[in-house]
């Protein structure tokens, strides 16, 4: 049986590693000079990007180039893990520090925070909520592992709408005065988290049949 967590986890954790190599190619572009703070703007005089305030960051590292190759690097290392190594042990906690080694280096703030999400429900990959089976009915289960693709195809919508989006959107449009970025973050993180859900009900639900099709 494929996990359904497993399969969130790694489509969104790929996505996450992108927009953290975004964030390092603008520090990179910025060149070999010292920022002027621990917060940062990826991309601060790109038009494209004023309606993601220059895509913030955070960095401990006193120079942009370095920041930027760091960024990218770790940001592989993240989208890496995240696809291929994610069901080792320890896979969700590993994936939580590189989260937070993501944020040091420059690589914004959503992917380390998106990350963070991601790697706490990994835990729970090949052992889901086990409490679900006395306190929510199978046919609520159902209901809700019925929706976990959906949930992840909106969630996967969502995310790239901001990037590359509304980026690919603003070179052509002003988006400085719209107000979608009143709405597209917290649909973006309700998907998340509904994806998430659903995904775990999908795991525990199935994982019941398949041990009962084992006891036969």
């Amino acid at each position: 049986m494929k996990s359904a967590t497993r399969i969130v986890v790694s489509t969104m954790g790929a996505i996450a590693g992108l927009a953290g190599i975004e964030h390092g190619v603008g520090e990179i572009l910025q060149g070999n000079v010292a920022p002027e703070s621990i917060v940062i703007e990826s991309w601060p005089d790109a038009e494209a990007y004023r309606i993601l305030a220059g895509e913030p960051a955070m960095t401990l590292i006193p120079n942009l180039l370095v920041t930027g190759i760091l960024a990218v690097l770790v940001s592989l290392l993240f989208a890496l893990w995240a696809v291929v190594f994610i069901e080792r042990k320890h896979g969700g906690l590993i994936l939580i520090l590189i989260s937070i080694l993501l944020l040091l280096v420059g690589g914004g703030f959503g992917p380390p925070l998106l990350g963070i999400i991601l790697g706490s429900a990994a835990t729970k990959i090949g052992r889901p909520l086990t409490g679900w089976r006395t306190r929510v009915s199978v046919k609520a289960r159902s209901f809700l592992a019925a929706l976990w693709p959906y949930a992840l195809a909106a969630c996967a919508l969502g995310f790239l709408s901001m990037f590359p989006g509304l980026v690919i959107v603003g070179s052509f449009v002003s988006l400085e005065n719209s107000d979608i970025m009143l709405f597209l973050p917290p649909f973006c993180f309700a998907t998340l988290f509904l994806a998430i859900l659903t995904a775990l009900a999908y795991d525990s639900l199935h994982g019941e049949v398949a041990k009962r099709q084992g006891a036969h």
